[in-house]
């Protein structure tokens, strides 16, 4: 008997992958495919792939074609798969001919030419871009500019700011085109919001009360209220709002979160999570007067508080915040510390501006705890450490654009499957704009 492999995305299954299947069939006796996982397409850089592992496999097994179908999950799995299944003949297609030529040592290699006129990446190019516009004063638009360029389906269409000393050259021409926030509106599907967070509420109201989406650095809101009235909004008009919060799609974060509900560690005990970095106050004036900014609370409370809710939830019940405000300017925290009890553990997080400290995270259970180093929030490592440092275990994932590109791939499927895909859950969302509320209205505050 004859085996032969193949491997593929199988993405928008099409009549190009059903040929390319019938003659890896015709090739021998006995066919394995193989189906990459979402995460080894990730780490591949494939990150606009529009189903899911489950809906490819099944595409894949409804052609009859294939006599075991397994899931591709690591780099130097083809080898080990030819071993394992004693394997005759590896195939693919055409357009990666000379790519696999190094296993010939082990198998009969074969590149079979592709149906033309068609593709996966050709289907998804035929639908509409989402035109994107992007507000706000952060260098962060520039990040959000390149990374929309590795998803399919995701043009940018201008942008608008109030002060663009913090942007490139490049995004200040790009903001000529649309210099008020109803022009940008005008020539977009959809917004991406990091403007000061006390500009949010409004800004959202106007886009959704438009028919625009809106992906939004959180918080979304100020107050539970305006919160809850945006959430309302966009559901009843049949609109896509998201909380931006990068960090939620970094994979090393990600795997972090399904290990420790796992309880590898045990029990988890505690959450202390720190953000911290240096403001320039002189980047957000314009002449004498001092612009709108994101002080420590804003900029870095809803990372921060992204594990301790998502780990422990969001009910929790004691809340203690102090935070150290900055001289003449009531609403800018220097820094800021929120202690949380809840009925079987606590959590802590320091967030700063003004103060500078390790931005580490650490994860305590009853049989061990989890140490993400510096800065925790952008990282692809993270360690599993117990009483006895030889069980110790390390993990490292790679991170392609801080968690952006991700994030606007779930932005843009929700947008086009009208179903909510975000990493970051309403009732996160809900608790963070919470907590940010208690710190304006000082409610469980003290202030140092």
């Amino acid at each position: 008997m004859i085996k032969v492999i193949t491997y593929g995305t199988y993405d928008l299954f099409h009549r190009g992958h059903q040929r390319l299947l019938e003659r890896a069939k015709a090739l021998g006796d006995y066919l394995i495919v193989g189906v990459t996982a979402d995460t080894f397409d990730r780490e591949r850089g494939k990150i606009n792939v529009q189903q899911t592992l489950m809906e490819r496999v099944e595409a894949v097994r409804a052609t009859g074609l294939a006599d075991e179908i397994i899931i591709e999950e690591y780099e130097g799995q083809k080898i080990d798969d030819i071993k394992r299944y004693g394997v005759d003949i590896f195939t693919v297609g055409s357009d990666w001919r000379g790519k696999f030529d190094y296993l010939r040592e082990f198998c009969e290699v074969v590149y079979l030419e592709r149906t033309e006129g068609v593709s996966s990446t050709e289907i998804r190019s035929e639908k509409r871009a989402l035109r994107l516009g992007l507000v706000g004063e952060s260098p962060i638009l520039d990040k959000i500019r390149n990374e929309s360029s590795f998803v399919n389906g995701i043009e940018i269409s201008g942008i608008f700011t109030i002060n663009d000393h913090c942007l490139s050259d490049d995004l200040k021409r790009l903001a000529t085109a649309t210099p008020s926030f109803d022009r940008l509106m005008e020539e977009s599907d959809a917004l991406y919001i990091i403007s000061e967070p006390r500009l949010h509420y409004a800004q959202i109201r106007q886009a959704l009360s438009r028919g625009k989406h809106v992906l939004c650095e959180s918080p979304i809101a100020m107050t539970v209220d305006e919160w809850q009235e945006l959430i309302n909004m966009a559901r009843e008009r049949g609109l896509v709002l998201m909380d931006s919060i990068k960090t939620a799609y970094s994979l090393a974060y990600y795997r972090l979160r399904l290990l420790a509900k796992s309880g590898i560690i045990g029990d988890i005990m505690s959450v202390d999570a720190t953000c911290t970095s240096l403001f320039n106050f002189d980047a957000f004036k314009q002449g004498d007067r001092q612009l709108p900014e994101w002080n420590s609370i804003c900029a870095w409370g809803p990372t921060a508080l992204l594990p301790i809710y998502q780990l422990l939830g969001t009910d929790y019940t004691d809340k203690t915040i102090v935070t150290r405000l900055a001289e003449g300017n009531a609403d800018f925290d220097l820094f800021t510390k929120i202690s949380f009890i809840y009925p079987d553990a606590v959590a802590s997080l320091k967030v700063g501006r003004g103060v500078k400290s390790e931005g580490e995270l650490v994860i305590s259970g009853t049989k061990g705890y989890i140490y993400v180093p510096a800065p925790w929030w952008k990282t692809d490592y993270f360690e599993v450490r117990y009483e006895d440092p030889v069980a110790n275990k390390r993990y490292f994932y790679q991170l392609d654009g801080e968690g952006l590109r991700y994030e606007l791939v779930s932005f843009l499927k929700s947008v086009q499957t009208g179903r909510s895909l975000s990493y970051v859950s309403e009732s996160v969302s809900r608790a963070i704009a919470g907590t940010i509320s208690d710190f304006v209205a000082r409610r469980d505050t003290v202030i140092i």
